[in-house]
């Protein structure tokens, strides 16, 4: 019986763990003060962060949520190759997407999640 994909978000700065599993960084921009060596064996997938327009539009706004959503989603449509890797590595196991900003619950990793999830 093949294992349901499992796709979690966590906060970069977070300790990681081996059941984190697969590891994607998904923010445009490193995250400050971040050292590489912290990051080790994580895919970076800076393209797959929302436009730099886009990003400084929405400013984690709660109330800009849903449309900053199907904004994002319509710049994802364009960018179905970025996403492969996430997919075939979610088809294998657990899948963690990592983001820095300190907003937890809107933020482009969690639309990306839902994204993934509803695709």
């Amino acid at each position: 019986m093949e294992e349901e994909a499992m796709i979690t978000t966590k906060h970069v700065y977070e300790p990681i763990s081996t059941e984190d599993g697969t590891l994607f960084l998904v923010d445009r921009l490193w995250p400050r003060g971040m050292k590489k060596e912290r990051l080790e064996g994580v895919v970076w997938i800076k393209e797959l962060g929302p436009s730099t327009d886009l990003r400084h539009w929405f400013n984690h706004d709660p109330e800009k949520w849903d449309q900053f959503k199907e904004r994002y989603f319509v710049e994802l449509e364009a960018k179905q190759a970025l996403l492969t890797p996430i997919q075939e590595a979610a088809k294998k196991g657990r899948v963690t997407l990592l983001f820095a900003t300190k907003e937890e619950e809107h933020n482009n990793a969690v639309a990306l999640k839902e994204y993934l999830e509803t695709r």
